[in-house]
């Protein structure tokens, strides 16, 4: 029996091998009790995106500047993101905003690195992925999850670079980790440990995906 909490969401999770009893198992869990309460401690509180509330965008810090009477595109504008329209429209269309901004700077570093490693992409697209930042497919398609772009920008390069190179090595292998390290320029260790250590908590932010 295995029992964890998910830090992205604070759901917590019971796995059973194949015929274990159920009611012993949920026995056994409430007795961890004390153990599942220290790790909901733990996770990140729920943000909404609202009026006049911080925003994390490429590893700084934005604020959401709305009045209902200005033009509802959104436009960044000295560290402030500035839209109007309805008040309960506010998470959507910065949600969106941001889903915008991922797609494009998602593309621009993937066709990077792929010209780097001399491969093509068939496709960048985003979505919102509970395990994982990026796919590669094997026909050259490359998923991204949005919420890189609210990470530093170095993050979303190593994850981009990451995914181009699995165009080459379908694996994680010596030689698929050495090419991520020659078209990044750099060992992405930092990179990955930012995400390990605040990645969950960019789930929290929004209740729109």
């Amino acid at each position: 029996m295995k029992l964890r909490v998910d830090p992205r969401d604070g759901a917590v999770v019971l796995s059973l091998p194949p015929r274990a009893s159920l009611a012993r198992a949920e026995r056994w869990a409430e007795g961890q009790r004390d153990w599942v309460e220290a790790q909901l401690s733990r996770v990140a509180p729920e943000r909404p995106v609202l009026p006049g509330a911080p925003l994390p965008y490429r590893g700084a810090t934005i604020l959401i500047d709305w009045e209902a009477s200005r033009p509802r595109t959104p436009r960044l504008e000295d560290e402030r993101l500035c839209f109007g329209g309805p008040e309960e429209a506010v998470e959507t269309r910065a949600i969106r905003w941001l889903k915008a901004e991922a797609r494009r700077h998602l593309s621009e570093e993937t066709a990077h690195y792929a010209a780097l490693a001399g491969v093509p992409v068939a496709k960048v697209s985003i979505g919102d992925p509970r395990t994982r930042w990026g796919s590669c497919s094997s026909s050259g398609a490359i998923r991204y999850n949005w919420r890189l772009v609210m990470a530093p920008p170095r993050v979303l390069s190593a994850t981009a670079a990451h995914e181009v190179a699995h165009r080459v090595h379908m694996n994680h292998g010596p030689r698929f980790h050495a090419l991520v390290e020659e078209i990044f320029g750099a060992d992405p260790a930092p990179e990955r440990r930012w995400l390990k250590e605040n990645g969950a908590a960019l789930y929290r932010i929004g209740r729109s995906s």
